[in-house]
């Protein structure tokens, strides 16, 4: 067993494993090379043989103990005939939804659209690079799609004027978004991904009364399907108050906490193995903040099954010599 699973499973506390969010990318001179000569970012993620190329690199650097595959939340839209493009200083610029077209996609289809992820996933298994290390695959939750979705753009601070309005629009593409998350998961798992994480970027903006229709119950579906695949999963409702309660609707495999939040008080209230947590600015000062830092979080759950990550992911800005001091840090700890 990895050294994920082993803290994710059997709850070992002993030694701590470390990955990182946004591990393969910008920060990276390899990665800007590439991204040079490909500014498509969905033909990038599409190109299996670059997309397994960029998710290997942190690893040919860095002493990590997985492996994320490079792709993006929003592939699930693009494989749902949802038009998707990043923009430069803008970032991702969605197409208007048309629910008819989105509701004659099947299965076949949609599979058809995002077969380089799974072959990309099925390469990165095959590494060396990789062996006894944990492949993770992701997707995004149903709410965070969904904002993007009717968005069409980053909300940033709030969502467009009348988002809720049409509650039947809402709960027809918060069904066909199960549908397929729950395949893309199942293709991920089967390519080689032996752990899944759940992204809910934008949970943060809902109000409390709201969590349960558009957080609690679509993530804890797509948990539960997860963990029927025998394969553990981690969730991240970045920005939500309380990850307690949380934890005791969703019940996933392990917990990612964001940089806005006390991880002595999550060591209090969380009984199930917790990750994250770093501010992803610390890595922009210097050596002696970051160990100061790190140190706190190994400290604080020293006696909790934790993985050592970051609250966010890694800033395009970051110098990797920062990560490789941030990594051996948590390694001589």
């Amino acid at each position: 067993m990895t050294i994920i699973q082993n803290t994710i499973k059997d709850k070992q506390t002993s030694t701590k494993p470390i990955w990182l969010m946004r591990q393969a990318g910008r920060y990276l001179p390899e990665f800007r090379d590439i991204r040079k000569s490909n500014p498509d970012f969905i033909n990038l993620c599409l190109d299996y043989s670059l997309s397994s190329k960029i998710t290997l690199q942190p690893l040919e650097r860095f002493n990590l103990d997985a492996a994320i595959i490079f792709s993006d939340i929003l592939m699930v839209p693009y494989g749902l005939r949802q038009k998707v493009e990043f923009k430069e200083n803008f970032g991702p610029k969605l197409d208007e939804l048309n629910l008819k077209e989105i509701l004659r996609v099947d299965e076949i289809d949609f599979i058809k659209r995002l077969f380089p992820i799974y072959k990309s996933i099925k390469e990165v298994s095959n590494n060396k690079l990789t062996k006894g290390k944990d492949i993770i695959g992701f997707v995004g939750a149903p709410w965070t799609l969904l904002v993007y979705m009717i968005n069409k753009k980053s909300p940033k601070d709030d969502l467009i004027k009348g988002f809720f309005k049409d509650d039947f629009l809402i709960n027809r593409i918060l069904n066909v978004l199960e549908k397929f998350l729950k395949i893309h998961i199942e293709h991920q798992i089967n390519s080689g991904a032996t752990i899944i994480q759940i992204f809910d970027s934008w949970a943060g903006l809902l109000k409390e009364k709201d969590l349960p229709n558009y957080v609690y119950i679509p993530t804890l579906n797509l948990v539960n399907f997860v963990k029927s695949l025998n394969i553990p999963v981690i969730c991240f409702p970045k920005g939500i108050k309380d990850y307690k309660k949380f934890c005791e609707i969703v019940n996933p495999s392990a917990i990612n906490i964001d940089y806005t939040v006390d991880p002595s008080l999550i060591l209090k209230e969380i009984k199930i193995p917790v990750q994250g947590g770093l501010d992803p600015k610390i890595l922009l000062t210097d050596k002696e903040n970051i160990k100061k830092e790190t140190l706190k979080y190994l400290n604080i759950f020293k006696d909790h099954p934790y993985i050592f990550n970051l609250g966010h992911g890694v800033m395009p800005q970051t110098n990797p010599d920062m990560v490789e001091y941030l990594i051996k840090t948590v390694k001589e700890s």
